[in-house]
């Protein structure tokens, strides 16, 4: 048992051709076993492509090979024809070409809704564009996709409205503020409810990562839907992510959700770079003295628990929710806040995870 799991432990090593994602959290590995020095792995796989397997079974080998007590190793590949399904339940059969020219990906996430994680995102992506222009004017700029399905609101909160340009099958996100933003809310009317069941809402995903022609990006912003159903999984297993950040509140019951909701990402290998708590407590302006609302400490305990950084407060301010509201995100309206300031040191610290 004990070599059976450092085997497996071995494998999530292994990545899948041409995505950031590992055999194991693709859960292409049907079976792994050892016989006495040998270790005898069996994958499952849907691909056209004859390259992969091959690729994959020299990876796996060239990995065992290394492994302490495997003196030799028997790799098996089934290969089958891809289905005909919305359901990325495996890698497709080439990373998404639209994101060729994207540095980053990051997924801002939550355990459940009512955390402003939309209203977190924007205002991130926001800072991240100002840094970026800071430091490298002529660089590229920063991107948001909105993968709320049910409720897209990054459109209002970024002043953007119309329908995106679509051109020989692929969709031209819209711009403002010079960030690039994709978002259900374009393709839908304002009053339309999105009723859909989940093989819809996974095809959709599938386009956003696909069919939508992003060009230069320094880093992309993924506003993930709340909670850890299909949709999720299905967008962390899709997008090929460079690490994950949770916001929270600092009451109990959001931070017992952000827990559960964060270990979506460690059991389909995503880091975690950091947890952000979001209305953290409202300052009386005229004496500085800090109301602690919905209680203190949620974040801190909740990087903690998680062994992961705690990049920050952002505090209850009224001009967050008007500044989203009117299209024009706190840290562009007013830049000098201490809203604004915590949003854009939340950016400089992820960053400095992301480089380090």
């Amino acid at each position: 048992m004990y070599h059976v799991e450092k085997i497996r432990e071995l494998l999530k090593s292994v990545k899948y051709p041409g995505f950031s994602r590992d055999i194991v959290s693709f859960g292409l590995v049907r079976d792994v076993n050892y016989d006495d020095g040998k270790a005898i792995v069996q994958l499952e796989i849907n691909t056209t492509d004859p390259t992969i397997p091959n690729t994959l079974k020299q990876d796996i080998e060239s990995i065992l090979a290394n492994a302490e007590g495997v003196e030799n190793s028997d790799v098996r590949i089934a290969v089958s024809k891809p289905k005909t399904s919305s359901t990325p339940a495996s890698p497709t059969e080439q990373r998404p070409n639209q994101l060729g020219e994207v540095d980053r990906i990051i997924a801002v996430a939550s355990g459940k809704g009512g955390v402003g994680k939309s209203t977190f995102s924007v205002n991130l992506a926001c800072a991240l564009q100002l840094i970026h222009e800071e430091e490298n004017p002529d660089g590229k700029p920063v991107g948001i996709m909105d993968c709320d399905i049910y409720g897209p609101s990054v459109p209002l909160m970024m002043g953007i409205s119309g329908q995106p340009e679509v051109e020989e099958n692929t969709i031209h996100p819209l711009c403002n503020y010079g960030v690039k933003v994709m978002s259900m809310g374009f393709l839908v009317d304002d009053d339309a409810p999105v009723v859909w069941r989940g093989p819809m809402i996974m095809k959709t995903i599938q386009q956003f990562a696909e069919n939508v022609k992003w060009g230069p990006v320094s880093t992309l912003i993924v506003d993930l839907p709340p909670g850890t159903g299909d949709a999720q999984l299905s967008l962390v297993q899709t997008l090929p992510l460079a690490g994950a950040v949770i916001v929270t509140t600092p009451q109990k019951a959001a931070v017992n959700v952000a827990r559960r909701g964060a270990r979506m990402f460690d059991k389909v290998n995503v880091p975690l770079l950091g947890v952000a708590e979001n209305m953290s407590y409202l300052e009386d302006p005229t004496t500085g003295e800090r109301n602690l609302l919905f209680g203190e400490g949620g974040g801190r305990e909740t990087a903690s628990a998680l062994d992961t950084d705690f990049f920050g407060q952002v505090p209850l301010d009224g001009a967050v929710r008007q500044g989203c509201d009117l299209g024009i995100p706190i840290v562009l309206g007013q830049p000098e806040s201490k809203s604004a300031q915590a949003f854009t040191e939340i950016a400089r610290h992820m960053l400095r995870v992301c480089e380090s």
